[in-house]
């Protein structure tokens, strides 16, 4: 019985203290959750101001997922006040830094859109340039992101013509063309290696007609020439070797292209001699009375 007593007064000891445990474990969690109301309570209070404050600062600390939850806000909240644009812009911003071009570009846009008479304007659709620029992908892969980019750039161009970003816009533009340039000459050469002519020139004249002023307009022009030769059209492709001499004089390509030429003339010259002595074989018609 003795033995008994003790061990009931050792269970209730042990009751006790765990019930302790759970009521101060419960407690703290309490103060926990209730600081954490108070600080969400506190930044639902902030002006727009105050708001705009922390979410410059999460954005100088390069906190940009929490910085773009500020901005947002703001531009949800405030849209009627003097930082919805300032708020917008750096939405873009975040997502810009963050490498998220495609929701960037989104964001620039609504700008561009909701807010015409905003400061941002032009950076903004400079930055919107940039996203398709950083998109567009290696040249032999699809440039519908590179076209986008030409578009872009070239409406930077026509909105703000004196911008100080004005002669990077034309710089970016001649670099996103000579990707285009590239992607179709490697086309027409790789028809051109598998023995379809017809279908090489057709690249070839692509880069002619729209990539005139970029490199592989040079190589495209030698190449329509080839074309020709092997086609056995040599009058065309004395048209085009002979355009090729007058536009590219100082061409690293002389000697490939003097060679060319000197085949093309030989062909010629056999066919004109062929004619020539057809006519002299040929039985004089009987003459009439």
């Amino acid at each position: 019985m003795l033995h008994f007593s003790r061990w009931l007064r050792r269970f209730r000891l042990s009751c006790h203290n765990a019930i302790k445990l759970v009521l101060l474990f419960v407690c703290g969690w309490g103060v926990v959750a209730l600081n954490a109301c108070s600080s969400e309570e506190v930044l639902q209070q902030l002006s727009a101001d105050e708001r705009f404050g922390v979410a410059t600062q999460l954005f100088q600390e390069e906190d940009y997922l929490e910085a773009e939850k500020e901005f947002r806000i703001i531009t949800l909240q405030y849209p009627g006040t003097a930082l919805a644009d300032d708020a917008q812009f750096f939405l873009g911003e975040c997502r810009f830094l963050h490498e998220e071009y495609i929701l960037a570009a989104y964001e620039y846009d609504m700008l561009l859109r909701t807010m015409p008479t905003s400061e941002y304007v032009s950076r903004a659709r400079y930055r919107k340039s940039q996203c398709y620029y950083n998109l567009s992908p290696e040249s032999f892969r699809d440039q519908e992101n590179t076209r986008k980019a030409i578009d872009e750039f070239q409406a930077f161009l026509e909105y703000f013509p004196t911008d100080t970003l004005a002669p990077h816009a034309a710089t970016r533009i001649q670099e996103l063309n000579e990707k285009l340039a590239k992607k179709e000459y490697d086309n027409g050469e790789l028809y051109f290696q598998m023995g379809s002519y017809r279908s090489a020139a057709y690249y070839f004249d692509l880069v002619l007609e729209k990539y005139h002023d970029t490199p592989f307009a040079e190589q495209a022009q030698l190449k329509k020439a080839e074309v020709g030769f092997l086609r056995k059209r040599y009058s065309e492709a004395k048209l085009d070797i002979d355009l090729f001499f007058e536009k590219y004089p100082n061409s690293s390509y002389l000697l490939e292209a003097e060679k060319l030429r000197s085949d093309i003339d030989t062909q010629l010259s056999g066919a004109r001699e062929g004619t020539s002595k057809e006519r002299s074989t040929s039985p004089n018609p009987i003459k009439q009375n």
